[in-house]
């Protein structure tokens, strides 16, 4: 049997890490400015991360739903803390795409609502009702294609007040990403997010905060939409939550009464899970890495931004994207094959850069100085594509 053919790889053996960098196969040292698509949070094989799961696996590496898992009670309880919100509800599962999935169908219950409003360029998984509200055809099979989903285009108050105008009371829940990862490091304005929760508050629709990569403190703050002083109905988490290892969760508003068999999951919740999950946030809190996410976010944002042939920088914290005018568009093939360093990409102009949020601001120079060689490589070169 082989491989199922359906990612475009690099032609690097990633085995060991460290920090924020990486090792192949030759022992070849890389600086990862992009965490696996945000998922390392803490850096690679942090000690406290590794003690923790180890410890639990050598007492149970799993049991089901069935029976009392306290670690699930002390991993609600730290993130109710972490997150400010010690009075929402945690139900956890196993990725985004699954807490996207759950978020939606809750919010159906609540209401008993089929339509949905999502937004254009939006990206919330790739099971059944999140790749529904994905703004990709190309990855949307026929079978998951229903009415029931209305795409808007981002940050236009005026079509989303014209949609809650028009069935308002068929609208069952607004989902958005607060800062869009693939869609280009698309930043919501607060008007925009306060007008999302003004109307569903008028209509008794739910506000789903999509924090699957904006959030678990990479902006700055722990969920990007607290920068706007507003609050979601639920929020989905994943990627940075378990550090590289699979864990996804809602963090559900106290209105939302739990039922017995509204929601489950087999592995969902499981005790490494929680335990990779339990490790995450006590280092985000050990080590004040929310804060150190906002102000190396600064620093590298106010860097980039003196750089010439960049089009525009966004972002915030560390979850920036950095536009690139169309013949500087080798810039990230460059920073992997010259200068060792991976970075993300969002279409064929935007690098997108999401490190761990414990990164120095020695490894902040040395991606800067390396950028900078990148572009007037680049530039001089009069093609961008060699």
């Amino acid at each position: 049997m082989k491989l199922f053919d359906v990612y475009p790889v690099n032609p690097i053996e990633i085995t060991r890490g460290a920090g924020s960098y990486v090792f192949d196969s030759k022992e070849t040292q890389y600086l990862d400015f992009y965490g696996g698509h945000a998922v390392i949070s803490i850096g690679h094989t942090h000690p406290h991360y590794l003690k923790r799961i180890t410890d639990q696996l050598h007492q149970l590496g799993f049991y089901s739903n069935s029976v009392q898992i306290p670690i699930q009670k002390e991993l609600a309880s730290l993130l109710g803390e972490v997150s400010k919100k010690p009075d929402y509800q945690l139900f956890l599962c196993n990725s985004g795409a699954e807490a996207n999935e759950n978020a939606l169908k809750l919010a159906s219950f609540y209401n008993r609502r089929k339509k949905i409003i999502a937004f254009t360029n939006s990206f919330h998984g790739r099971t059944s009702l999140a790749v529904a509200a994905t703004d990709n055809p190309k990855i949307t099979a026929p079978v998951n294609e229903t009415d029931n989903i209305v795409f808007l285009p981002f940050n236009d108050e005026e079509a989303l007040e014209k949609a809650f105008a028009e069935m308002g009371e068929q609208i069952s829940s607004v989902i958005i990403e607060s800062i869009q990862g693939i869609g280009g490091i698309q930043v919501a304005s607060v008007g925009f997010l306060q007008k999302i929760r003004f109307l569903t508050n008028s209509y008794n629709a739910v506000f789903i905060a999509d924090e699957v990569q904006c959030g678990y403190g990479r902006t700055g703050k722990f969920y990007a939409l607290d920068h706007t002083g507003i609050q979601a109905d639920i929020y989905t988490m994943a990627k940075g939550m378990g550090n590289g290892f699979p864990i996804g969760g809602i963090s559900v508003s106290p209105k939302f009464i739990p039922w017995h068999g509204a929601l489950g999951t087999t592995f969902g919740g499981n005790h490494l899970a929680c335990a990779a999950a339990l490790a995450v946030l006590e280092v985000i809190q050990q080590e004040q890495l929310i804060e150190n996410a906002e102000n190396m976010g600064a620093y590298l944002l106010d860097e980039l931004k003196r750089f010439e042939g960049i089009q525009e920088v966004r972002g915030k914290g560390l979850m920036i994207g950095i536009e690139l005018s169309p013949e500087l568009k080798s810039v990230k093939e460059g920073l992997l094959s010259e200068n060792r360093i991976f970075t993300g990409a969002a279409g064929c102009s935007v690098i997108r850069l999401l490190p761990a949020l414990n990164i120095t601001r020695t490894e902040a120079d040395l991606f800067l100085e390396a950028f900078g060689s990148q572009l007037k490589k680049q530039a001089s070169s009069g093609t961008g594509s060699q």
